[in-house]
């Protein structure tokens, strides 16, 4: 992996404390949703806060000292559609830090399933996708669009829709582009590189070392046709194995 991997003891301790943490805020995270149900944008930022308390600390755990580029296109461009590649557990801790508030996560459904944080996830009032079933979440990303347009929203989503092992980028799913095409929000692609190697898929290891975070440039949709979704799609997904590479 190119840097030690963290010992047993220390290991145990790290998901104890990590544990521990995420238990905790997202307890009173989800009392506090609890009291404003009626109110999905205030669940929405408070879900926010909950990620920027956990995600950096959970970050600093694994022993990852993040690197960025470009930090200020988070809060310059906004609401957007962000777009970041997926290669490791560790991309939903970073994307938790980084997300502006008023910024909605697309995940799916099986999120629910984590104690304590998939019942944040889901109070928050971020969106659930039943990948296997097309028409509810067709249905699901149209209720979204209104929900962004009509609040002023941002979206974070992993367009590869599932975790690629060796960090190289899988093919793209649609969902993001349609809600591009709705929304006419720019897309801001961000890269985390080496995830994969901090904090592998499938495994329980911690490899501590640096990671470097891109923010590149905006990309307008304001143009995007659907005849031509797959084209957008593949710009979008150049210019991220562009800066991946």
């Amino acid at each position: 992996m190119g840097a030690k991997k963290v010992n047993l003891i220390s290991l145990s301790l790290r998901f104890t404390v990590g544990f521990t943490w995420i238990s905790f805020w997202s307890l009173v995270s989800i009392s506090l949703m609890i009291l404003c149900l009626p109110f999905r944008n205030l669940r929405i930022r408070l879900g926010n806060l909950t990620g920027k308390l956990i995600g950096p600390f959970i970050t600093r755990m694994t022993g990852t000292k993040l690197k960025y580029s470009n930090y200020n296109k988070i809060n310059e461009t906004k609401p957007a559609i962000f777009v970041m590649n997926h290669a490791s557990a560790l991309d939903i801790f970073v994307a938790m830090a980084l997300c502006p508030y008023g910024g909605c996560g697309v995940g799916k459904k099986e999120i629910v399933k984590i104690p304590f944080f998939g019942q944040v996830y889901w109070l928050s009032g971020h969106l659930l996708i039943d990948r296997s079933n097309r028409e509810k979440a067709i249905e699901s990303m149209n209720r979204l669009s209104k929900q962004v347009k009509e609040n002023n929203l941002s979206i974070w989503i992993w367009p590869e829709g599932t975790r690629s092992e060796d960090g190289k980028l899988l093919p793209f799913k649609k969902g993001f582009a349609h809600l591009a095409l709705s929304t006419k929000l720019p897309i801001v692609p961000v890269i985390l590189h080496d995830a994969y190697k901090r904090w592998p898929t499938k495994s329980m290891n911690f490899y501590p070392g640096e990671a470097k975070v891109d923010i590149l440039d905006p990309i307008n949709t304001n143009n995007w046709k659907k005849d031509s979704i797959n084209e957008h799609i593949e710009e979008v997904r150049g210019a991220m194995a562009n800066a991946l590479a």
